[in-house]
């Protein structure tokens, strides 16, 4: 796989709990969070969906990125995201990941 230095945020779902990430390897670090193989916060919580990705030149830039990022309040996160995914649209399609499976919340099923 291709290195390529990025920052990343996913989500459990819109506005829902967020994690920041960086890695040299996107594609596949997607893979591992889709697939559940990286044990800790995002298994933990479903977070599994790409809604923010910004590429650096270097891994330094793409890790002082990272730490910027996590320190910023919630609000400042949700901003960044929505100034260029406004719908939190899964972004991880757009690399030749398959849709993720959503199930319909109990109260949108039909009865019977």
């Amino acid at each position: 796989m291709e290195r390529t230095p990025a920052v990343y945020i996913l989500t459990s779902q819109k506005r829902g709990s967020l994690y920041t990430g960086v890695t040299s390897v996107p594609l596949g670090r997607m893979v591992q969070h889709r697939d559940e193989l990286i044990d800790g916060f995002t298994k933990k919580y479903g977070i599994k969906r790409l809604v923010l990705i910004e590429f650096s030149g270097d891994m330094e830039n793409a890790i002082l990125r990272e730490k910027q990022i996590k320190n910023w309040h919630r609000q400042w996160k949700i901003n960044l995201i929505e100034a260029s995914n406004p719908t939190w649209r899964d972004l991880a399609l757009d690399y030749g990941l398959p849709p993720l499976f959503e199930p319909r919340h109990r109260k949108d099923r039909a009865p019977g």
